[in-house]
């Protein structure tokens, strides 16, 4: 944090302590009104430069959503909770009729004027995630995921098979397991269950232990596949981003500044589940907690200094958070650009951001719940400081709604829409070099599914030849998604100029030393010297996973660590 910035974070809460605790007052209020997406848009502030555009609302069916996902052709799937909160008591809120709709741009120019449900009857869908020309759905209640399949090319999914079974879910629907997104390491991931999944586009899905991240609504992934987690419940906001879950759950003290916790609304009506501790004298959220649906900026439609930001969001004080990633010497540091002020936020009581993602076109598009209660029933109950807050302002009044908006800016035109169902495998290779996360990933997915081994040679030719960075390492990832990534592949990430491919082949290498190559582990030892402190990291807990008990292919990994560690001047 600059000098300027600190004196500002030190007045800041330096006034806040003089403040007079605030005192919870239910006196009645005008009732909250539901306004138009029109009425809405002008309460919504942001910087100089970007706006946002609406895509969908209630107008075009679409109510409750909580998230969004597109498929190989740039179709919109969203995840409709029909049944939350429609009243105070949340009652009948585990009726089968909500949806999960589907959502086209028939002139491909990015206005979405075909609208249909693609599957109904669901009890409140949390993840969505398109495969090829299927389409994999969790509800709540349940950890078994269903794959979906429009077999007669109407829109509407007429197919339905278990693809992963994972048996009933308990507890409240606020911490149940969300995110399925699939991964650079081609691993499928979610927050709550302390495993992953890995697919091959044929055979059942293959279950792997690994820590629990700890994360609650929303998971988002980096250029380097590491996923970020965030933690509401718990008012942790971004957590456990040091390093990919796989090699542990790990926070450091200063990866954040002291204040990064603190948020700026633009209104308040101190209708936050932590009462008046969690609430400024003008009624106003003072922390986060309902931190979700975080995104990392991985697209080149906005200006350079956003890529590698990530946003999160912040439900309760009606505001997006924009999160300045930074690594310093192997740590990762997060921290508010905007000072005291937030990057996205609203006046409007009713504004819900709740899930984001960057889409096909590079812009990112923000899931808006769009309604008066927030909170499930459970933190509602009579008596409850809560709901005095919700029958003193009517909240409870407001809900069938729901919007998706588009971020863009004056600078910079939204990108081409996708037509990857109807590509080949060699034309898919092409997009694993897109400046856009999205594309990449897709490409890479759609890939691995199909299993197609014929571009082997092409994927190896851009994984040892390429001339993006960010190419290589998802053709390096492909490569190993086919089961077709060889040790001289590996060898020539390990001895690239380039840190970021240094670290990927470390990654990926581990597979093929699970498989029984251990010859790669004198390659990796290699790298204990390495000036990067990011690849010395990535060594040390490769070497730690390999020579767990559970692998055994490294076995004199602890001394080896040790060893790195006494020498090493890193602070990571």
């Amino acid at each position: 944090m600059n000098k300027s910035l600190f004196l500002l974070a030190a007045c800041a809460l330096a006034v806040a302590a003089d403040q007079p605790p605030y005192v919870p007052d239910f006196t009645p209020q005008p009732a909250v009104k539901a306004l138009t997406p029109e009425q809405e848009l002008a309460t919504i502030q942001l910087p100089k430069g970007y706006r946002l555009e609406l895509v969908l609302s209630e107008r075009d069916g679409v109510r409750e959503p909580v998230n969004v996902t597109f498929d190989g052709n740039g179709r919109m799937y969203v995840a409709e909770l029909r049944t939350y909160m429609q009243e105070i008591d949340g009652k009948n809120e585990h009726d089968p009729i909500s949806v999960v709709s589907r959502h086209e741009s028939t002139k491909r120019d990015g206005r979405f004027d075909k609208h249909m449900i693609y599957r109904d009857k669901l009890i409140l869908p949390r993840m969505v995630l398109p495969l090829d020309d299927r389409v994999l759905i969790n509800e709540t209640d349940t950890q078994d995921i269903f794959v979906y399949r429009d077999t007669k090319g109407t829109g509407v999914a007429d197919s339905k098979q278990l693809w992963f079974q994972g048996g009933p879910k308990g507890g409240n629907l606020e911490h149940q397991q969300s995110g399925l997104i699939w991964a650079l390491d081609n691993n499928l991931y979610q927050t709550y269950n302390a495993y992953r999944l890995r697919w091959n586009g044929a055979q059942p899905p293959l279950k792997q232990a690994i820590p629990n991240g700890g994360g609650q609504w929303g998971l988002a992934q980096d250029d380097m596949g590491k996923i970020w987690w965030s933690n509401a419940g718990g008012e942790k906001g971004l957590w456990h981003f040091q390093t990919p879950i796989l090699y542990g759950a790990y926070d450091i003290k200063g990866q954040f500044p002291t204040d990064f916790m603190q948020v700026w609304p633009l209104i308040g009506l101190a209708d936050h589940q932590g009462g008046a501790g969690r609430t400024l004298p003008d009624k106003k959220l003072n922390h986060f907690t309902a931190s979700c649906g975080q995104e990392v900026v991985r697209t080149d439609r906005y200006p350079a200094d956003f890529r590698g930001d990530v946003l999160i969001s912040e439900p309760v004080g009606r505001l997006v958070r924009r999160a300045k990633v930074a690594v310093d010497d192997g740590i990762t540091r997060i921290s508010n650009p905007h000072g005291q002020s937030e990057f996205i936020r609203s006046s409007d009581p009713n504004f819900r951001i709740v899930n984001m993602t960057v889409g096909p076109d590079g812009c990112l598009y923000l899931v808006d719940m769009y309604r008066g209660i927030i909170q499930e029933g459970n933190w509602v109950r009579e008596g409850s400081y809560l709901r005095k807050v919700v029958q003193q302002y009517s909240l409870d009044k407001v809900a069938g709604y729901g919007r998706i908006w588009r971020l863009v800016h004056d600078d910079f035109k939204p990108g081409p829409q996708p037509r990857m169902l109807e590509e080949t495998p060699a034309q898919l290779v092409a997009h694993l070099s897109s400046p856009i996360g999205w594309w990449r990933d897709t490409a890479q997915k759609l890939l691995v599914v199909k299993g197609d081994r014929s571009v082997v040679p092409a994927l190896t030719e851009l994984a040892l030849k390429g001339k993006d960075a960010l190419g290589r390492i998802h053709a390096l990832w492909t490569l190993e998604g086919l089961g077709a990534l060889d040790a001289k592949v590996v060898a020539a990430f390990l001895t690239d100029a380039d840190a970021r491919l240094r670290a990927q082949g470390l990654r990926a290498g581990e597979s093929l030393v699970r498989a029984g190559d251990i010859t790669l582990i004198a390659e990796f030892r290699k790298l204990a010297a390495d000036k990067d402190a990011t690849v010395v990291l990535q060594l040390l807990m490769t070497a730690k996973l390999l020579g767990s008990n559970e692998v055994k292919a490294w076995p004199d990994s602890p001394k080896f660590i040790q060893q790195t560690l006494m020498t090493s001047t890193s602070k990571g």
